[in-house]
């Protein structure tokens, strides 16, 4: 950890998914410069295109700009792989990842992508680096030190981009999106995030489509109901423009926990999406026509969908729309599974997440942080 009689003079260097102003870094971010109680240099690593606060300092992403700034930080923050580059002696790498891991990833994962053992070659020489690898929940600890093999501090502090999520202020930012986005006043907000399929991306399989029946939806709910569409950003732009009445295509919305408080159900499949939506104490549905081929030749699961999910596990649009049709119906139906699901993966998104992983890294001689059993 940075230490010293100068420790508190940090230079933090942040990344997000190809260069995005995101996730839980950009909660890390947020939260101090709240707290205003560091004398810190911030400098994100930004995407051709993408769009940071006012004043805020930047650096190319992917070429010498991107390894010069990393190798002049004191601390590294990233939800993702980076690039090669050499620490700065004393530095600190925080690993915050971007999700519970219901799919197997890295070593783990079925499918191996083309070129995959020398892909996975240098991302678990990004591993060897990191100092600090955090853990969302009791549960998520194993699988996400286990797909790394990671051996270092993985303390569980709940994610920071989900402090958003509780609290007065959800409450209040919920009405200031739903205006922003139109949604009319007593209209039920689904939204849809699924995740991406190995093959579609990588492979020899079927072109990206959209499971979800939009005109189905659109005749059956469109009185009552928005469609939320969040696409995954790898395969967001294979569907062109998505206009259909009723739908608005959110996937290139800056920040998740916006629709999430905005929504008042989530659909997705074997996305992380759950584990976080989870925390608002909305329903779950969970929309998996896809689930053998994507359990025997895709990813595989660190833990079995039909045991742990918190709502229904259904195969067909016209399953998903009777379900999202009557919420209370679908909050009675599956209280228990919802309770047992929170219990096991939110205990520790109770808002102050954020704070807990800023003491932690930015304190000279770091306790760790205990793994329930």
């Amino acid at each position: 950890m940075p230490q010293g009689p100068d420790w508190r003079t940090v230079k933090i260097v942040y990344y997000s998914f190809g260069g995005r102003y995101a996730d839980n870094p950009r909660a890390l971010h947020q939260r101090l410069l709240a707290r205003g109680d560091v004398d810190a240099e911030h400098v994100w690593l930004a995407g051709p295109g993408r769009t940071f606060p006012a004043g805020t300092a930047t650096a190319a992403w992917g070429g010498d700009e991107t390894v010069r700034a990393l190798e002049s930080a004191d601390l590294v923050v990233a939800d993702n792989h980076l690039p090669a580059f050499r620490k700065k002696p004393g530095a600190t790498y925080l690993q915050t990842w971007h999700g519970t891991p219901l799919k197997r990833i890295h070593r783990d994962a079925v499918f191996t992508q083309p070129d995959g053992e020398d892909v996975m070659r240098r991302l678990d020489d990004d591993v060897t680096r990191w100092d600090v690898l955090l853990a969302p929940s009791d549960a998520a600890h194993g699988p996400l030190t286990g797909a790394f093999r990671y051996t270092g501090h993985a303390p569980v502090t709940g994610y920071p981009r989900n402090d958003a999520l509780v609290g007065e202020r959800a409450a209040r930012r919920r009405e200031e999106v739903r205006e922003q986005l139109g949604i009319p006043a007593g209209r039920t907000a689904v939204l849809y995030a699924p995740t991406w399929r190995d093959d579609e991306r990588f492979g020899d399989g079927p072109d990206f489509r959209l499971a979800l029946d939009l005109d189905r939806f659109h005749r059956r709910l469109g009185g009552d109901a928005v469609l939320l569409l969040r696409l995954h950003y790898l395969v967001a732009g294979a569907l062109g423009t998505v206009d259909a009445p009723g739908v608005l295509d959110v996937s290139a919305h800056p920040d998740i926990n916006d629709l999430y408080l905005a929504a008042d159900v989530l659909v997705s499949d074997y996305s992380s999406a759950q584990f976080d939506f989870a925390v608002t104490g909305k329903p779950v549905v969970s929309y998996v026509y896809d689930i053998e081929r994507y359990r025997d030749s895709l990813r595989g699961f660190y833990f079995d969908p039909y045991a742990i999910a918190p709502g229904p596990m259904l195969t067909t649009t016209e399953e998903v729309l009777d379900a999202v049709a009557d919420l209370d119906a679908l909050r009675a139906e599956h209280a228990e599974r919802y309770r047992v699901f929170r219990q096991r993966f939110c205990h520790r998104e109770d808002g102050r997440s954020a704070d807990r992983v800023l003491d932690l890294v930015l304190s000279p001689a770091p306790a760790p942080m205990e793994v329930r059993s």
